[in-house]
């Protein structure tokens, strides 16, 4: 990329932030007035959609078209606005929709942008705690307009990590292998079920690391962004560059990210696993 390139793309970053921070803060303004009242659909097998879903999504291409018409836009439930533009959106109306539909509040907006597939801004927003984390290319990661980085646990063993699963056909999902072995290895894995704010919280240290498998590009785009300017790494499971379409994901703090593609190297190889307890083996 040419010095032109980069300051071409942190001044356009610089012009989105604060637009996207409205354009979610509205999303999820609306979002909470579904809270607690939705009505919940299935789209698939345990692939819940709700009103709200739809509603969030409407209003935020909305505001993008009436800002930048030209632009692209994904979203999870409308699809691809595709014109040709360099830049393109990626927008998750609702992640953790699941939570959202059951009254447990741990779901959020989600919105990133790239300009010639690049990375240059993300905001993620959850109402129910009023926190919204930013980022734009080169500047760094905020918390409500404070400077975030990640954690300096150094040590695996000493880590926390997030993890997440599928709504549907968990059977033919492989992570709770990853999640029994992992979970052994370290001071213990959450799985909350956002996995936008799973990445955000990798970004202001709560979390030390983060993986799951076959993620979609709105789930990751801005919470991506957010995790490497805080001074993370995003990586897929070998280590290599994540894209933005990348269907393993793989973030930590950076200190522990070797350790975690090393774990991972012996789980895929199938050594070293620890067999599952029996449950019909009385507790000592």
């Amino acid at each position: 990329m040419t010095t032109s390139d980069t300051a071409s793309q942190k001044s356009a970053s610089a012009t989105f932030v604060p637009a996207m921070t409205e354009i979610a803060r509205a999303a999820g303004a609306l979002l909470m007035q579904y809270f607690g009242r939705v009505t919940i659909e299935y789209k698939g097998e345990a692939d819940l959609v709700t009103a709200a879903d739809r509603a969030s999504e409407k209003l935020i291409r909305e505001r993008i078209q009436r800002l930048w018409p030209s632009h692209d836009i994904l979203g999870e439930e409308e699809g691809l606005v595709d014109t040709g533009s360099d830049y393109r959106w990626f927008i998750d109306p609702l992640d953790g929709t699941t939570n959202f539909a059951h009254g447990f509040p741990v779901f959020c907006v989600s919105m990133g942008l790239e300009y010639k597939k690049r990375r240059i801004a993300g905001v993620v927003y959850d109402p129910t705690r009023e926190e919204i984390f930013s980022a734009e290319q080169g500047t760094g990661a905020f918390l409500n307009g404070q400077p975030i980085q990640v954690s300096k646990t150094a040590k695996l063993s000493g880590s926390l990590l997030a993890t997440g699963f599928p709504s549907n056909k968990r059977h033919h999902n492989p992570n709770i292998h990853f999640y029994h072995q992992i979970t052994l290895r370290t001071h213990g894995v959450r799985r909350a079920g956002s996995a936008a704010l799973d990445l955000c919280y990798v970004a202001c240290g709560r979390f030390d690391g983060f993986w799951e498998f076959n993620l979609n590009p709105w789930d990751t785009a801005a919470g991506v962004m957010i995790v490497e300017e805080a001074g993370g790494r995003v990586s897929d499971y070998q280590g290599r560059y994540y894209p933005t379409d990348g269907r393993e994901t793989m973030a930590s703090n950076g200190l522990i990210h070797e350790a975690l593609i090393q774990e991972f190297a012996e789980i895929f190889a199938g050594r070293g696993l620890e067999p599952l307890p029996d449950p019909r083996t009385p507790r000592s």
